[in-house]
C-alpha cells in the first residue's frame, strides 16, 4: 500500500496535505480567540487575563508530549504515531465541547495539545525525510504559507460560529475537521521512514540521539533563535483580542485585522519559497531579523510616549510579522538541516523548546497587558535580540555568509519529487 501512495502522492499534494497538518495547531489557537470572553463569561472566570490559559495549555501540553514523539517516530516511523497523535486531539477537541467548568477545559485543551504534537513533530520529519538544503527551505516556505491561511480565516470561522450557536461549537468543528485530516493522512501518506534507518526505543539509542541534536551548535542554537521568535508570537496571539477589540475597539472586525496580519506572513512565506534558492536561508533570516528587531524598537519607543493610532501600529506590526515569515521558515531548516540521520528526535527537541519555551514567554508578555501595546512590543523587541544573538552564536560571529555546508540525507527520498 504504501509504495502505490508513493506513486500517486505528487509534490503539490505532499506540501498540501503537509500545510494542513501543521495548520491544525493554528486553527486550535486562532479559532478560539472570539469566543475567550463567551467562555469566560459561561465558566465564571473574572479575570480577562486568565482566559489566555485556553491558548496556553493547549500549547504547554503539545511542548511537552513532542519529546515523546520524538523517539517513537524515529522508531515505529510516521505513519502510525502521526495517526494516534491525531486521533488524541479529535477526541479532546470532541469532550471538550461538554466541559462542565474551567479546569476540565483546560486539561482537556492540555490533552488536545498532546495529541497536536505529533502533528508538530512529524511534519517537519517528514518533510526533512524527503528534502534536504534550500530545497527544504522552499518547501517548508510554502507549507508554511497554506499553513498561515488558517490564521487568515480561523477568528471568522469562530466568530460565524459564535453567531449561529454556543462556543461549545467550536470544539465540535476542530474535532471534525482534525478527523477530515485524520482520514486523509491515513489514506494518503506512505511511510518516508526505511526500515533500515529507524533507531532503537532503547535508553541508550534515545540519549545517543539527543545527544546528537545537544551537541551540534548550529542546529540548537538556530533552535533557540526559533523559540525566542516564537515567543513573540505567542506574546501577540494571547493578547490579540484584547488590543484589536479593548484598545482600538474593533469588536467584531477583530477578525478581519488578524486576519489581514496572517495573510501578510502568508505572502512573506510565499516569496521567501520564490528567493530562497538564489539568496539562501542565511542572507533571507539574517537580514529578516535585524529589521523585525529594529521596527520593534521602534514601535516600543512610541508606545512608551504615547498610544499609537490604529493606522500607525498595524503598518509597524505588519512589518515585524513580514520579517517574520522570512526568518522562521528558514530557521526551522537551518536548525534541521546537519540533523537528518535523527530527524524525529531533532523536530521533538526543537518542537519542545520552540512550544513550550515560546508558550511560557508569550504568557509572560500576556499576563502583562495593562491595556496598551508596550508590553507586546518589549516582547518582540526582546526575544528579537536575543534571537540575533543566539544566531551570531550559531555562526560563530558571522551573518549573512554561507556557513557550513552539510551533505543531503543517506537515504534517497522515499517518494517522488515531481
Amino acid at each position: 500500500m504504501s509504495d502505490h501512495f508513493s506513486r500517486v502522492l505528487s509534490r503539490p499534494e505532499f506540501i498540501a496535505l503537509i500545510a494542513a497538518l501543521m495548520a491544525v495547531n493554528a486553527l486550535a489557537i486562532d479559532v478560539m480567540l472570539p469566543a475567550l470572553p463567551y467562555m469566560g463569561e459561561a465558566l465564571g472566570i473574572s479575570n480577562e487575563n486568565e482566559r489566555q490559559f485556553v491558548v496556553s495549555a493547549y500549547m504547554l501540553g503539545m511542548g511537552i508530549a513532542v519529546l515523546a514523539f520524538g523517539p517513537l517516530t524515529d522508531r515505529f516511523g510516521r505513519r502510525a504515531p502521526l495517526l494516534i497523535g491525531v486521533g488524541i486531539y479529535v477526541v479532546a477537541a470532541i469532550v471538550a465541547a461538554f466541559a462542565p467548568n474551567f479546569t476540565i477545559l483546560l486539561v482537556l485543551r492540555f490533552i488536545q495539545g498532546m495529541g497536536a504534537a505529533s502533528v508538530r513533530v512529524i511534519s517537519t520529519a517528514v518533510v526533512r525525510d524527503r528534502y534536504s538544503g534550500r530545497e527544504m527551505a522552499e518547501v517548508m516556505s510554502l507549507t508554511f504559507m497554506v499553513f498561515m491561511a488558517i490564521p487568515i480565516i480561523a477568528p471568522g470561522i469562530g466568530q460565524v460560529l459564535l453567531l449561529t450557536g454556543p462556543w461549545q461549537s467550536i470544539f465540535i468543528f476542530m474535532g471534525l475537521l482534525a478527523l477530515a485530516l485524520w482520514i486523509w493522512t491515513y489514506m494518503r501518506l506512505p511511510e518516508t521512514l526505511p526500515l533500515d534507518q529507524r533507531r532503537p526505543l532503547s535508553l541508550s539509542g534515545i540519549l545517543g540521539s539527543f545527544r546528537i541534536v545537544f551537541t551540534n551548535r548550529v542546529a540548537i542554537f538556530y533552535g533557540l533563535a526559533g523559540m525566542f521568535l516564537f515567543g513573540a508570537l505567542f506574546g501577540f496571539i494571547t493578547s490579540a483580542q484584547q488590543i484589536y477589540v479593548d484598545i482600538y475597539g474593533l469588536g467584531v472586525y477583530f477578525p478581519v485585522a488578524f486576519a489581514a496580519m496572517a495573510g501578510l506572513m502568508a505572502v512573506s512565506s510565499f516569496t521567501n519559497s520564490r528567493v530562497v534558492r538564489r539568496f539562501g536561508m542565511r542572507r533571507l533570516s539574517h537580514g529578516a531579523m535585524l529589521a523585525f528587531t529594529l521596527f520593534a524598537g521602534i514601535w516600543l519607543v512610541l508606545a512608551v510616549n504615547d498610544m499609537l493610532p490604529l493606522w500607525l501600529f498595524f503598518s509597524l506590526l505588519a512589518i515585524i510579522m513580514f520579517c517574520f515569515g522570512w526568518s522562521s521558515a528558514n530557521m526551522n531548516s537551518l536548525s534541521m538541516e546537519p540533523l537528518g540521520n535523527v530527524a524525529g528526535t531533532a523536530a521533538s527537541v526543537f518542537g519542545f523548546i520552540q512550544t513550550v519555551g515560546g508558550a511560557l514567554i508569550g504568557s509572560y508578555t500576556g499576563q502583562h497587558f495593562d491595556g496598551t501595546t508596550v508590553p507586546t512590543a518589549m516582547g518582540y523587541f526582546i526575544t528579537g535580540a536575543l534571537a540575533l544573538i543566539c544566531i551570531l552564536i550559531a555562526e560563530k560571529g558571522r551573518l549573512f555568509g554561507v556557513g557550513e555546508q552539510y551533505s543531503k540525507p543517506d537515504s534517497a527520498p522515499v517518494m517522488d519529487a515531481h
